[in-house]
């Protein structure tokens, strides 16, 4: 799990660390956009898209700041109901990973859009059962595919990653199709924007959030869509 006892010799270090490590720095890139995407339907006010990729924090925290998505929640995919707690899904023993399912308007950004920022900073697509200080099943790469369409569209964009060698090795993500999505304590929501000078926020995913306003800058918007400002808004 996720240590929240770093001092600042180690905030530093590891810092140093993020730069100095080729597979830490070089995992930030934008990488080539898919060449098939879904066609956002004239009607469709709102999609969801579910991704996994390390802990949720980070990659809640990447697409709260993409234009065109109203709301990014952190939760657990892949796993039975009645295990999808924050510590039974700890043990790596349940089949969730933790996930983060968005809600977008497909008239501004489409999926095929989301891959590529997902693929490019949102994380690591070539580590194994980890993403960086994480380790086990929890925190694998998986695309969580909603529906057949959007499974063909990841398997394909991931072949396609593959085939051009992008990271110089294969990629880990998988596809899962048709898991449920449990969303995860409130605690968890909006974690990064709450707590960024928490030291696993600091090393581990603002810097997510300045490589998405650097290689997207078309795609990218300051203000965050928080969780917890839309559920005030609903009451």
């Amino acid at each position: 799990m996720k240590s929240l006892a770093l001092t600042a010799g180690t905030l530093a270090a590891a810092a140093l660390l993020w730069y100095a490590v080729p597979s830490l720095a070089e995992s930030a890139r934008r990488v080539p956009a898919p060449t098939a995407d879904l066609t956002a339907a004239a009607a469709a006010k709102t999609e969801s898209a579910v991704f996994a990729g390390g802990c949720f924090w980070g990659v809640q925290g990447v697409f709260q700041h993409v234009k065109g998505v109203s709301n990014a929640v952190s939760g657990y995919a892949g796993g039975a109901a009645k295990m999808a707690r924050y510590e039974d899904v700890g043990t790596g023993r349940t089949g969730h990973a933790e996930a983060v399912r968005i809600t977008y308007d497909p008239q501004q950004i489409s999926y095929g859009k989301l891959l590529q920022i997902y693929f490019s900073v949102a994380h690591d697509p070539t580590e194994l059962n980890r993403q960086g200080p994480d380790t086990g099943t929890q925190y694998r790469s998986t695309v969580f595919a909603e529906n057949a369409e959007q499974a063909r569209i990841a398997k394909d964009y991931i072949a396609q990653l593959n085939q051009a060698k992008i990271y110089g090795k294969p990629l880990a993500t998988t596809v899962e199709l048709s898991k449920p999505f449990y969303v995860a304590e409130d605690y968890h929501q909006d974690y990064l924007t709450l707590h960024p000078h928490q030291p696993y926020i600091a090393i581990n995913d603002l810097p997510k959030i300045d490589e998405l306003r650097k290689l997207f800058p078309e795609s990218y918007t300051a203000a965050p869509a928080l969780v917890h400002a839309a559920k005030a808004s609903k009451s």
